[in-house]
């Protein structure tokens, strides 16, 4: 039904293309151009008049951002040398160091570290601060006092020989790594002095020199150097793979600019830079800073501009498109509106007004409305019994008592202030003579008691749902007020499903209930209690009634109960030696045995599971696996299942017995076969020795009288003859191949001198000597 809605609303869909559903899209369309238009013109004035001055400022913003940050490098940097000049100039680093003795002289030394860590802690830059004398013996404070050896004096002393008082250099202080050069500061003392004979340096920090440069390029990427006037790169700081190629570029553009203050622009590898350059006047040298930047970072914020601009731009494009969508909606009338949500915006077609429309469509959701309801109300018993299945079992243990309430009430339950009582049903007789079923109509007869089941307690309660567990029993779900006790009910219920099942279907019921619990997550406990229960019934009894609270299996008063361990016995060995009548006959009557006497259903399948247990035993001896009877089933679970002793008997004679017989007498001739191979391996390795038909049979594992039958009918000669015959063939083959003596040859085929003679001579007709010669003349 609903495909055939379907295709007919397509092919009104179709029809209508043609009319007013086309002008209406035209003028939808004209109506988006029309709004949309003056806000595409207005981002595009604003971009092109706003984004080249935005940029403009920035780029001019950044360079003096420059320029005011190396001023701030260079007045750190003059700091430096005035704080170096005046502790050169300090007295207390004048001549009188040079002949000081700084072991005895302990306060100098002292005076002069604490001067050294002063100066090392006066600027973040400085990463040492030390002093180096060259009088009687080279002296170095770094910062405590200590007394260089020649291979550190050769380090230090070019400093101080340099004809300059004071001066900036790269230096390395590692004499095996003269590439690892530091920015250095050193002030020769005594300041002033034409003849100095040591020096204050300072060595500074890489990486905080670093990151002071990295501050005149604020953006993420770029570089920004210090460069000598002799063309040496004292300093830098720089991201990324290429910065060393960028630096070396940049130095060769600027000695070639010939200015010594600028900015230009500079590409490269598909990246454009720009560049700003300026001089720091050092102590006896010019110094030039470099800082280039990416001109992505810098235009970052008229990027974002531009994409604000756009993303209002089409925003307001959205805005004007939804403001004109709503306006076209307007226009057309109430009718036309409601034509819109009944057809999904399809207008009338032809001659066929929208009134025609509305109705036809009216009555066709209303007949979809009522076979959804239909449908709903067929498949919701099965999804309640699914529910209440599942409940029961146990399966629904990680739900709160909250969520299975919710669950019950959306499948049309009424609980609030309502408890619960779980009955359990089961049917028996199934194997009677006189009953209307057999074995194999489980099913059938399930369905119909679970219908009669749900009719009576329909009857005496408001709400009841049965459960159909398809094995002959079944559970009742009884919901009710939780005001009063509601045991007569029960038992008047339990006493019309007897009567009702025993009249119609002609079987037995036993029926256990439990009390009224006020919480459903008690339910599987209840109804677990309850199947144990019904587990308890006689056999002598037909119907029973068993109030789940009341009763106590270990509290029954009753004859404790025997297993027939002696036609067990009796049983198994019947099984192993093949006596298909006898083993059958015993079966019975161990079944017998175990359901006589007032026995409990649970004490006849405990049982049947101990004889199957037993007869699986003797299989595994027998070298038979169960498995290759039972095809991979699990035949415990099978008898589990069934519940009635003849039942139990048909099983154990027809998938138990039976097989079994079958495969012995299969297995019988192949093990015959086998015991002989054996026999005559053992006897063709021992045949020199005192063997003999009982340590030969105790070998493989049987009798003397078995195996000499055995022998007998599988290689058609007696066991005496065949090791006989055995013999004289190895004794033939050393007589003719060896030299060996007639006593040895006896000795070695097992016999003693005498009497192989004798045997010899039966056997061949001659004696072994004579054997010997003629066999040795025909050679």
């Amino acid at each position: 039904m609903r495909g055939k809605w379907q295709a007919r609303s397509a092919w009104r869909r179709r029809s209508v293309l043609g009319g007013k559903g086309r002008f209406y899209k035209k003028s939808l369309i004209m109506m988006f151009v029309v709004a949309g238009i003056p806000g595409l013109i207005m981002g595009v004035l604003v971009y092109w008049m706003a984004g080249g001055r935005v940029e403009e400022e920035l780029l001019q913003l950044h360079y003096r951002q420059i320029e005011e940050r190396s001023h701030n490098i260079d007045d750190q940097l003059s700091n430096l040398e005035l704080m170096l000049a005046h502790w050169a100039f300090d007295p207390k680093f004048d001549y009188n160091l040079k002949d000081s003795n700084f072991v005895r002289e302990y306060d100098k030394t002292v005076d002069i570290t604490k001067t050294l860590l002063v100066m090392q802690g006066s600027n973040a830059m400085v990463r040492k601060a030390e002093l180096v004398l060259f009088g009687a013996r080279p002296i170095l404070f770094n910062a405590e006092y200590s007394v260089m050896n020649e291979q550190t004096a050769k380090v230090y002393e070019p400093l101080v020989r340099e004809k300059k008082p004071a001066y900036w250099t790269q230096w390395s202080f590692d004499a095996n790594s003269p590439n690892a050069k530091e920015l250095v500061l050193v002030h020769q003392i005594p300041g002033g002095s034409l003849e100095p004979f040591g020096a204050l340096v300072v060595r500074f920090d890489r990486d905080k020199l670093s990151r002071m440069l990295r501050t005149m390029t604020p953006y993420n990427d770029g570089l920004t150097f210090l460069l000598h006037d002799s063309g040496n790169v004292y300093a830098y700081a720089g991201s990324g793979p290429e910065s060393s190629g960028l630096l070396a570029a940049l130095r060769d553009h600027i000695a070639t600019a010939g200015s010594a203050k600028g900015f230009f622009f500079f590409d490269w590898k598909d990246t454009t830079y720009t560049v700003s350059y300026g001089s720091m006047s050092r102590i006896a040298a010019d110094w030039t800073y470099v800082s280039a930047s990416p001109i992505t970072g810098i235009t970052a914020p008229v990027i974002l501009i531009s994409k604000l601009i756009i993303a209002l731009s089409c925003a307001s494009l959205l805005l004007a498109c939804l403001l004109a969508w709503l306006a076209s909606r307007t226009i057309y009338s109430p009718v036309k509106r409601l034509v819109h949500v009944l057809l999904e915006g399809k207008a009338a077609a032809g001659a066929e007004d929208e009134f025609t429309l509305i109705e036809r469509q009216w009555h066709t959701m209303h007949r979809e409305s009522r076979q959804m309801n239909t449908l709903l109300s067929e498949q919701l018993p099965h999804v309640r019994e699914s529910f209440l299945h599942q409940l029961l079992q146990g399966y629904m243990y990680a739900y709160s008592e909250a969520d299975l309430l919710n669950r019950m009430e959306r499948y049309k339950w009424e609980t609030a202030d309502r408890q619960f009582i779980i009955v359990y049903v089961r049917l028996n007789g199934m194997a009677n003579e006189e009953g209307k079923f057999r074995y194999g109509d489980e099913g059938l007869v399930t369905f119909a008691a679970v219908n009669m089941i749900g009719e009576l307690a329909s009857e005496h309660f408001e709400q009841s749902s049965a459960v159909n567990f398809h094995d002959l029993s079944a559970g009742l779900l009884l919901i009710v007020p939780n005001d009063r006790s509601y045991e007569d009910e029960l038992l008047a219920l339990g006493h019309r499903i007897t009567e009702d099942i025993n009249r119609i279907l002609n079987m037995r019921v036993t029926i256990a209930y439990g009390h009224p619990k006020p919480h459903l997550s008690d339910l599987p406990h209840v109804f677990e209690r309850a199947r144990q229960a019904a587990g308890y019934r006689s056999f002598e009894s037909g119907n029973q009634l068993i109030d789940v609270e009341l009763h106590d299996p270990d509290g029954e008063a009753e004859s404790e109960r025997h297993y027939p361990f002696a036609v067990e016995r009796e049983l198994i060995q019947a099984l192993r030696t093949g006596r298909e009548d006898d083993a059958l006959e015993l079966l019975e009557s161990f079944l017998q045995a175990l359901s006589g006497g007032g026995a409990k259903e649970i004490d006849v399948q405990q049982g049947a599971l101990q004889l199957l247990g037993s007869i699986q035993h003797a299989m595994m001896a027998s070298g038979i696996h169960p498995n290759r009877l039972f095809r991979g089933a699990n035949p415990y679970e099978q008898l589990s299942a069934i519940r009635e002793p003849k039942l139990i008997l048909a099983w154990l004679r027809d998938k138990v017995a039976l097989p079994l017989l079958r495969e012995l007498a299969c297995r019988s001739d192949a093990q015959a076969k086998r015991i002989i191979e054996q026999a005559m391996a053992f006897i063709q390795v021992h045949y020199h020795q005192d063997i003999s038909l009982d340590n030969c049979a105790d070998h493989v594992g049987t009798n003397p009288f078995y195996l000499s039958k055995t022998f007998k009918q599988v290689t058609g000669t007696n066991f005496i003859d065949y090791l006989t015959e055995l013999r004289m063939e190895k004794a033939k083959e050393l007589l003719r191949e060896s030299e060996l003596r007639i006593n040895d040859v006896a000795e070695q085929v097992g016999y003693q001198h005498s009497y192989f003679n004798r045997i010899f001579k039966k056997a061949e007709g001659v004696t072994p000597t004579r054997y010997r010669e003629l066999s040795r003349s025909s050679q």
